[in-house]
C-alpha cells in the first residue's frame, strides 16, 4: 500500500503557505476554514504557518453533516459536531481546507454551510488529496497529492490519529 510521509505533508503545507502569502492584496481579509474532522486540523496548522510568515488570518471550522445531500439515505446518522466560525465571511477571502476531495459533494455542502455566515469575496479550495471521481463541477484550486480514483485513501493526522501519513 503506497504511503505519503509526514515530511511530504509538512512540505505541502509550506507550499500552501507560500502560495497564499504570495497572493495577498493589501487590505485583504483572510480566513482559513477547515472541514471537520481532518480539514480543521490542517487549517489550524496552516494558520500557524501563516502567522510565522507574518500573515494574520482568522480560523474557522465547519461541520457539514446537516448540509449533506445524502443525510436521509445514510444507514447511520453522522455524529454532529459544532461548527466554529465566530465571524462574518462577508467580503473575506476564504481558504477552504479539506483532507480529500472525491465526488465534490462534501465541498458543495461546505459552500452551502459557509454562505450561512455571509457572502465571501472569494473562496479557494485547498485539499491534501485529490482522488478524482467528480460528480459535480467542483475542483480544488490546490491539491497536494493525487491518487487513483479507486484508491481507498486514509489520511492520518497526529492530533486525531497519533501519526501523520496518507495511505492509499
Amino acid at each position: 500500500m503506497p504511503t505519503i510521509s509526514k515530511e511530504a505533508i509538512d512540505e505541502a503545507l509550506k507550499q500552501w503557505t507560500g502560495r497564499i502569502t504570495a497572493n495577498i492584496p493589501a487590505g485583504d481579509k483572510l480566513a482559513v476554514v477547515g472541514l471537520i474532522s481532518h480539514g480543521d486540523v490542517l487549517a489550524q496548522r496552516l494558520i500557524t504557518l501563516l502567522k510565522e510568515s507574518g500573515v494574520e488570518a482568522l480560523y474557522g471550522a465547519l461541520d457539514i453533516s446537516l448540509y449533506r445531500d445524502d443525510f436521509d439515505m445514510l444507514s447511520h446518522k453522522p455524529a454532529l459536531r459544532a461548527s466554529y466560525l465566530p465571524f462574518s465571511t462577508d467580503g473575506m477571502r476564504i481558504i477552504l481546507v479539506d483532507d480529500v476531495i472525491d465526488t465534490g459533494r462534501t465541498v458543495r455542502a461546505a459552500l452551502n454551510a459557509l454562505f450561512e455566515y455571509g457572502r465571501p469575496a472569494r473562496v479557494e479550495l485547498y485539499t491534501l488529496v485529490d482522488r478524482g471521481g467528480r460528480e459535480l463541477p467542483i475542483h480544488p484550486d490546490v491539491a497536494a497529492f493525487t491518487t487513483p480514483i479507486d484508491a481507498n485513501v486514509k489520511v492520518h493526522l497526529q492530533e486525531i490519529d497519533g501519526t501523520d501519513d496518507i495511505c492509499y
